[in-house]
């Protein structure tokens, strides 16, 4: 019923644009529908995506890889409007999430409803260099997470990624760039924000989470954002690097990860909560089809062990606390076949008995139309504190319009 819905509105609002406003543009990669009004009072771009992508996986049981387990997925599936309002200095972002993977993640304090919305943000630029975000979208965090998933690299984002991000929330977000001289951009990223994810319909349950960014780029702008965007597609002709700095606290979190992971919820119904704080270091360099990116994170916590009202009797509740380390290196051929590598490892805290992990990721790529049309591969050997553990090969592809 909520898909028909949906269905039909997305209809309704591309018929009703496509009576009453000119089409700008509708090549391949630029959106499906591309509408500005006659009197230039607001935009919509509509640009659905999807990802399809198969898995098989190999797990050591001590002596031998086992006979793999096959899986068949639609990764993300989604629609994403954005464009402006009123005026070019007011934008807007909406992007839905469809499929299971996007929409999981039901409990108490989301009404036990499917999370659609991945983002829900105006962008407003109040005067030169200054904007202001508000509404729910990504933190300003590592910048693998901030890439788009649309723009990666290999088939999906690093164990690095997976456990220490800080992702999105509901909040306000304030950026600011500088010249610092010649082709030097400083760019500052704040936001305050509620602290417990997307979606989240009856918070706040703990405290607000503080994030803060500075991004340098020495050399200049990268071509088409590439920044923010894997692969050096747009080959730039001489080096662009950017260096990153994160520094997130979430105060009294009440959730394993901050913004996600289980309530660590106590058998007397109350939360427990603890302060998080995670830092990130990271950085982009591209150079004639070559890419770098490379990242550190680390997590900390007042109180990693979760306990009862007591403050003794653990609840079972671990917060994900330790550090990771996340390099990744491609080059992309002149016939659009690109070879990229990866090694993460990922140490957990002692007190968190997690085992650590590192892996290495071999990745094939070949770009029909850049990140928009492509075909993807790659094959994962993982180890847990040294010892053999899984062998996954990957193979998907992208489609966004």
């Amino acid at each position: 019923m909520i898909l028909r819905k949906l269905s039909f509105a997305v209809a309704l609002i591309a018929l009703t644009i496509s009576h009453s406003q000119e089409i700008s543009d509708t090549s391949f990669g630029k959106g499906l529908l591309n509408f500005v009004a006659k009197d230039s009072s607001f935009s919509v771009k509509f640009a659905p995506r999807f990802q399809v992508r198969s898995m098989s996986s190999w797990d050591h049981d001590g002596s031998q890889y086992v006979s793999p387990e096959h899986n068949f997925i639609v990764r993300r599936s989604r629609l994403k409007f954005d464009g402006f309002a009123y005026s070019t200095n007011l934008k807007y972002k909406l992007e839905l999430g469809l499929s299971n993977r996007d929409i999981s993640g039901a409990n108490e304090f989301n009404r036990n409803t499917p999370r659609y919305i991945l983002d829900a943000v105006i962008m407003w630029q109040f005067a030169k260099n200054w904007e202001l975000w508000a509404g729910q979208t990504k933190l300003p965090g590592n910048v693998e997470r901030v890439v788009s998933s649309a723009n990666l690299q290999l088939v999906d984002r690093s164990l690095l990624n997976s456990r220490f991000n800080i992702d999105r929330d509901l909040g306000i977000q304030i950026r600011h760039k500088s010249n610092l001289g010649g082709e030097f951009l400083m760019r500052e990223k704040f936001a305050i924000s509620q602290g417990e994810g997307r979606n989240v319909t009856e918070g706040n349950e703990g405290g607000l989470q503080y994030t803060g960014r500075l991004e340098f780029l020495p050399f200049g702008t990268f071509k088409s954002k590439g920044d923010y965007s894997q692969s050096d597609l747009k080959r730039e002709v001489s080096s662009k690097l950017m260096v990153g700095f994160t520094y997130n606290f979430n105060e009294n979190a009440v959730r394993e990860r901050g913004f996600a992971g289980d309530y660590m919820i106590r058998n007397d119904k109350t939360i427990f909560e603890t302060n998080q704080t995670t830092i990130f270091m990271d950085a982009m360099y591209k150079y004639n089809g070559v890419s770098f990116m490379g990242e550190y994170a680390k997590r900390t916590a007042d109180s990693v062990i979760a306990t009862e009202a007591d403050g003794v009797t653990p609840t079972g509740d671990v917060v994900l606390t330790g550090n990771a380390l996340n390099l990744q290196l491609g080059y992309l051929f002149k016939n659009n076949y690109e070879l990229a590598g990866r090694f993460t490892t990922v140490d957990y805290d002692s007190i968190t008995e997690k085992i650590p992990s590192k892996q290495y990721t071999l990745g094939i790529n070949k770009y029909l139309v850049g990140h928009k049309l492509k075909v993807q591969s790659d094959i994962s050997y993982t180890s847990l504190d040294g010892e053999k553990d899984n062998i996954t090969f990957r193979l998907g592809f992208d489609i966004h319009f």
